[in-house]
């Protein structure tokens, strides 16, 4: 069943226990949870405070950088990423986002064979722990930081590269909304979801990541969502708001405005969970 969550990226200056109490009082039920800020407060207390809240876990952010472009080695971007499957698997989420690192002064052949070999390093450990590595393809206008890969086409190749149902896709309006035809390829994509997040701009992306309060962009964010849940996505929205446009909001009505925006464009949210096994 389709639920609403809350990026900790949203509320970037709150910490990881602000974020559990004031998700919890807003109504949210679910959270994207930051690695960052978890392991400032502690893997496993942060573990045991969202089950105190009844919170879900949409996901882990994020972890790898396999090309070497945050300066780790690739055995180090590898080994971090196993150490993430596995807190990931001890917040009860399925989804662990990663990225491969940028191109840098790699050929795109050359960076495409580490990201992919990484993966195929992870893959067994995500079987083991029943997560799935959710790659998230960034607009090129603001992502190439992050990541080489930018577009569809270019996650379909690599999950045929690395061969494993493990490997999902996280489809991020902001970057992919703009995509020609984008409603469009919504049927061949649904199989391949493991997260959607929730994201519009007042412009296409270029420098730094700005995102603006859904439904006040030119991202056709409704047609996106209608197609998705039309062809079965049943999944997490995840809603993450970063940028100038929104960095004057008050992260309550950040928080407000995720809930309403879920409602209009999915439907009621519908009580906490009760339980991380629901």
């Amino acid at each position: 069943m389709a639920c609403l969550s809350v990026s900790e990226t949203t509320t970037f200056r709150w910490s990881f226990e602000e974020d559990i109490h004031r998700y919890r009082a807003a109504g949210i039920p679910a959270i994207g949870v930051w690695r960052q800020k978890l392991s400032d407060f502690g893997e496993e207390k942060g573990a045991e405070l969202i089950v105190e809240a009844d919170l879900r876990v949409s996901h882990l952010f994020w972890a790898g950088g396999f090309t070497g472009s945050d300066g780790r080695s690739y055995k180090a971007a590898v080994d971090d990423a196993r150490e993430a499957i596995q807190t990931a698997a001890e917040l009860k989420t399925r989804c662990l986002i990663v990225y491969s690192g940028s191109r840098g002064t790699h050929t795109f052949n050359h960076a495409r064979r580490l990201f992919r070999d990484a993966l195929k390093e992870l893959t067994p450990l995500a079987q083991e722990f029943d997560i799935y590595l959710g790659v998230e393809p960034m607009h090129p206008g603001c992502g190439c930081e992050f990541t080489f890969v930018s577009d569809i086409e270019e996650f379909l190749r690599l999950v045929d590269a690395v061969g494993s149902d493990r490997v999902k896709l996280v489809f991020d309006t902001y970057h992919l909304g703009l995509t020609p035809d984008i409603v469009a390829q919504i049927p061949r994509l649904v199989p391949h979801i493991v997260l959607v997040q929730l994201g519009d701009a007042k412009r296409p992306p270029q420098g730094e990541v700005n995102r603006c309060l859904l439904g006040e962009g030119v991202i056709p964010v409704k047609a996106i969502v209608d197609a998705l849940l039309d062809n079965g996505y049943d999944g997490f929205f995840d809603v993450e708001l970063i940028g100038e446009d929104v960095e004057h909001c008050d992260y309550t009505q950040l928080l407000e405005h995720a809930r309403k925006a879920y409602e209009q464009l999915v439907g009621p949210i519908g009580p906490l969970a009760v339980s991380q096994e629901s």
